[in-house]
């Protein structure tokens, strides 16, 4: 069954990528046009960015108490982005190659998947902090639209829903057992109309509750540990500026400081509060608009955005299409 389920995946993959050829080449002829040394350059920044991410992953499986080498989470996140991207599931998918690996390493299951949780808090966390710099300045300029005021709304609702879960991890594992269960009730609820049975087992949400909590309770008592990964999570949103600033740069176009924190958080925001996967055909709009909209001319503002967007989204989707074949096929020493 598990052969089965990383095949349709990598079939996923597959489709999903011949469905987005005529895009691919567009980034290829926009990078190739581009200032090969600032091009070579945001790669490198890139790589330093995936690195990154496993370093923030290794920071929190420590506080969780879990042991797991740089090397494999490397191969184990990078798969989950690809997961997350082929088949879309609100970041569910990605979570099951940590709990995958969990299984195959017997240790928690449920400890690793806190540790999804907690990145995604931490990653939002850090987003928050640079997207009030950029809400700032595009209020300042008065050019906040509705649907940013949305989406910021939105992700701050998701990101405060996660904090309070994990509170109430850390004060008392029946309080955020009750709280797993009350929500398992309410899916079985909504799905019970078209699948006629449970969906989800609150008894079982009850038991994940107690593991993650006795993770949590370690994280309360030494929350030094969690300095770290908070660290890295701002310093993950640098790494994207970053390449986002050597785009402009490659292409030749002038920017302000403003104008690019703005013009990253209204396409790192549509990034994750997209109705499409990791925001495909979502992003690279938003981004030229606001960029647009900032006065860099809107020839310029679209061949930077596709650019960036084939560095920081197609460059990590296409190693995460390596790295789930590692997983599958070389079975990773413990």
């Amino acid at each position: 069954m598990r052969k089965f389920i990383f095949a349709l995946i990598l079939l996923f993959g597959v489709i999903f990528i011949i469905g987005r050829l005529a895009e691919l080449q567009a980034i290829i002829d926009t990078l190739q046009s581009g200032d090969w040394r600032f091009v070579i350059l945001a790669l490198a920044v890139q790589a330093i960015w995936m690195l990154n991410v496993t370093a923030s992953y290794r920071t929190i499986f420590k506080a969780l108490g879990l042991e797991e080498t740089f090397s494999k989470l490397l191969v184990i996140s990078t798969a989950a982005n690809f997961v997350n991207v082929v088949a879309p599931s609100a970041g569910i998918g990605g979570v099951a190659v940590f709990v995958s690996e969990a299984r195959r390493q017997s240790y928690s299951t449920a400890r690793a998947t806190l540790a999804g949780a907690l990145y995604v808090l931490f990653d939002y966390a850090g987003f928050l902090v640079v997207l009030a710099l950029g809400m700032l300045v595009l209020f300042r300029r008065n050019n906040v639209t509705p649907a940013e005021i949305i989406a910021t709304g939105v992700l701050v609702l998701v990101a405060g829903i996660l904090a309070t879960l994990l509170y109430l991890g850390m004060r008392s594992a029946d309080g955020l057992g009750s709280a797993l269960g009350w929500m398992a009730h309410v899916v079985n609820r909504l799905l019970h109309p078209f699948i006629r049975r449970e969906y989800l087992s609150e008894i079982r949400a009850h038991e994940f509750a107690l593991d993650a909590a006795q993770g949590l309770v370690e994280v309360h008592h030494s929350p030094e540990n969690l300095l770290r990964p908070a660290i890295l999570a701002l310093s993950n949103k640098g790494l994207l500026i970053s390449v986002l600033l050597l785009m402009f740069m490659a292409f030749q176009v002038p920017v302000s400081v403003g104008t690019l924190i703005a013009s990253f958080s209204i396409g790192y925001l549509f990034f994750i509060v997209s109705p499409t996967p990791s925001g495909i055909g979502i992003v690279e709009g938003v981004m030229t608009l606001a960029m647009s909209s900032m006065y860099i001319p809107l020839g310029a503002a679209a061949v930077i955005a596709l650019a960036y967007r084939g560095i920081t989204f197609w460059i990590p989707l296409t190693f995460g299409g390596i790295a789930l074949r590692i997983l599958h096929h070389r079975q990773l020493p413990s």
